[in-house]
Formats: structure tokens, sequence, C-alpha cells
């Protein structure tokens, strides 16, 4: 028994070349009701989603409406403890200006050691994080309760 010795091949050819004609699809009443269908469908849905969203809208403007009217009602009832809360959030946003600065420096200074060793990035982390967040909290608190009322969004 003979071997054939010649490899099989691994390539086929591929025709790349521009069609000079090409097939015009087919345009029953079928496929065009279908695509009707389609349509319908995708409208109803978009109706739906549109009717969906007018009502969480509506939802979240009640929500902010509420919160606005019962802020107002705090801050008539409570106006010396408003005003003190509007001036210790901008003294807050002063010493939180400060802090900042000092965080900034640190970054700038330590940049190389936080970006080679998790280490350093987890001790800045640690030292300044709770700090930071706690003080925006308490700011955006103050700042709040200290605003002088929006007459146009709480309407």
């Amino acid at each position: 028994m003979a071997r054939d010795t010649q490899p099989a091949s691994l390539f086929t050819q591929v025709d790349i070349t521009a069609a000079t004609h090409l097939p015009r699809p087919l345009h029953s009443q079928n496929t065009q009701e279908e695509q009707l269908s389609l349509l319908r469908s995708v409208l109803t849905a978009q109706d739906r989603t549109n009717e969906l969203l007018e009502e969480i809208v509506s939802n979240m403007s009640a929500v902010h409406r509420h919160r606005a009217a019962e802020l107002s009602q705090w801050k008539d009832a409570n106006p010396a403890l408003a005003e003190s809360c509007r001036y210790a959030s901008e003294a807050l946003t002063r010493v939180q200006v400060a802090y900042l600065d000092q965080i900034t420096r640190e970054v700038n200074d330590n940049e190389e050691s936080m970006a080679d060793g998790e280490y350093a990035l987890n001790e800045f982390v640690d030292r300044f994080g709770p700090r930071l967040a706690q003080l925006n909290g308490v700011i955006q608190v103050l700042a709040t309760l200290g605003s002088t009322p929006n007459l146009a969004a709480a309407e």
C-alpha cells in the first residue's frame, strides 16, 4: 500500500469580488405585516415606558415638595437655629478647604510611596477618609438646615 505523502491543504479559497447582482429581499405582504406588528409592539412598549417615567417623576416631585415643606416649617419654628446652622456650615466649609489643602499636600508629597505600596495608601485613607466623610456629612446637614428656602423648588 502506497501512501500519498502530499499534506492536506489547510487553506480554502474565498471569493471576495464584488457581486454585480445582489438578490432583492423578499417583500411579501406577510413580511410587511410582521414588521408593522413589531413596530406597534415597540410603540406600545415605549408608551408604557413613558407612562412609568411620568409616574416616577411625579412621585419624586411629591416627595421633594413634602420634604421642602417640612424643612420650611422647621426653619419657621427655629429661625435662630437655622441662622446658626448657616453660619456653622460656612465656618466648617472654610475648615474643609484647609483640610483638603492638607490632604492634597500629603498626596503630592507621598505620591510615589502610595503608588508603590499598599501600606502607604491604606494609611492615608485610614487617616483622612473617615474624617473627611464625616465632615462632609455634617456640612451637608448644616447647609441644608441653614439654607434659605427656594420657593420655586418648593412649589
